[in-house]
């Protein structure tokens, strides 16, 4: 893959660190925002956060694929809540929205003449994400299921299974902000923090089941990676959450992971 297909993938997943620098937007805002008025809207860059190239986003990308739940100290997950009324007809509407989703992107070669593109499709994956930056940019504003970041496939072969999809969220918004748009009675959000990059000649230490560095490293905190060369980064990407609408029950639609369950969902 061309690194301007990785910069772009990078730049869309963080598009919220750099829009926290301009005017506030609501949680939810208007669905219809036009391509125009997103358009105007000043260029996401890199800036906030130096020294992350594209070794370490393919790292830390690689690294929370398919595994979250193994990721302890890495991973922030927002706690199930007591439901409220209408949280179930909320959630299905958003489900129902991505089951229409995945029949039109069924087959992955009309996701990628739409304008999705495979994150290191060269890198063998439990679940490959086919990516919409444009859509992924879009997110950062408003919430609209049709529209999911990513989608979710598994590799058979030379072709490719549409298991799920994922939407985003600005790392700045608040568990409220999240409870608008999919209810956390339902839907764990997650993100992934405390990322210690490698210094230069370091990178195999981010490997491995005695990592230091990286997403499944042992060095969790500021002061054990600056002492170790490395550079820290409280939060990588922004809040994400999975659904698999083809599953049969609520607690497979909602898995963090596929095959992982909810702690206290029926």
């Amino acid at each position: 893959m061309s690194k301007r297909y990785l910069y772009g993938f990078l730049i869309a997943l963080l598009a919220v660190a750099c829009a926290s620098a301009q005017q506030p937007t609501s949680a939810v805002s208007d669905r219809q925002t036009s391509d125009h008025d997103m358009s105007q809207t000043p260029a996401h860059d890199m800036s906030s956060m130096p020294g992350m190239d594209s070794d370490s986003t393919a790292h830390a990308m690689h690294s929370m694929e398919g595994r979250h739940m193994d990721m302890g100290p890495h991973m922030k997950m927002t706690a199930l809540r007591d439901p409220k009324p209408g949280d179930t007809e909320r959630a299905q509407q958003v489900v129902e929205a991505a089951r229409s989703v995945m029949e039109q992107y069924k087959d992955y070669r009309t996701a990628l003449s739409d304008g999705f593109q495979i994150f290191h499709p060269e890198l063998p994956q439990k679940m490959y994400h086919f990516t919409n930056y444009k859509y992924a940019f879009e997110a950062t504003y408003q919430f609209n299921p049709q529209h999911p970041t990513s989608l979710l496939y598994e590799k058979h072969g030379s072709d490719y299974k549409l298991i799920g999809v994922m939407y985003t969220a600005p790392k700045r918004f608040t568990e409220s902000d999240l409870d608008q748009r999919i209810p956390l009675s339902i839907a764990e959000w997650h993100e992934h923090v405390n990322f210690c990059r490698p210094p230069a000649g370091r990178k195999q230490e981010a490997f491995g089941s005695s990592a230091k560095f990286g997403l499944r490293g042992s060095i969790t905190t500021k002061e054990e990676c600056d002492a170790a060369g490395g550079n820290f980064y409280p939060v990588i990407f922004n809040w994400m959450v999975h659904v698999y609408p083809l599953e049969k029950t609520q607690v497979e639609i909602w898995a963090v992971d596929r095959g992982h369950q909810h702690s206290h969902m029926d």
